[in-house]
């Protein structure tokens, strides 16, 4: 699986055009990250022929500065707002990624976005999966933006 191209290229289009913020992919990690400190994480997940999720990590400051961006007002802390903002953001990165997700024809469907913030967490979501984690910087900071997809059998 190799969906870093895509990733790069909608992100940039979403953040681009929505969020109006200029953004930069780096070079794809080449371990996966789980644990995260003072931050924010957006989740969608993928059901039906392809199983995973797309996922934005975020530390506080950036997902602050990008919930002003895409809402034009001033945040001072994380609160419903940027909760939900980080939320529609990864939402559409996994609509955006859904036909290439589903390119041979089978059926996915997308759940509603599930977001966890806090000083620390670790997230472990697929077992035996593909994955591919691209760091993009943005002028608040950097973030993080995933996809796992559960190995086929």
């Amino acid at each position: 699986m190799d969906f870093t191209e895509k990733i790069v290229e909608v992100a940039k289009e979403i953040f681009e055009t929505m969020v109006m913020v200029d953004v930069t992919a780096g070079t794809p990690l080449d371990e996966h990250v789980s644990r995260f400190e003072c931050s924010l994480s957006a989740m969608v997940g993928f059901a039906g022929f392809k199983q995973g999720n797309l996922s934005i990590h975020a530390p506080d400051k950036v997902a602050r500065g990008l919930t002003q961006d895409f809402l034009g007002m001033e945040v001072e802390e994380i609160n419903e707002d940027v909760e939900d903002a980080m939320g529609e953001l990864a939402n559409m990165l996994a609509g955006s990624l859904k036909p290439f997700i589903s390119e041979n024809g089978g059926k996915v469907e997308l759940s509603l976005p599930s977001v966890v913030h806090g000083e620390e967490y670790t997230l472990t979501v697929v077992n035996k999966a593909d994955w591919v984690l691209v760091p993009f910087t943005v002028a608040h900071g950097d973030f993080l933006v995933g996809l796992e997809l559960k190995k086929q059998s």
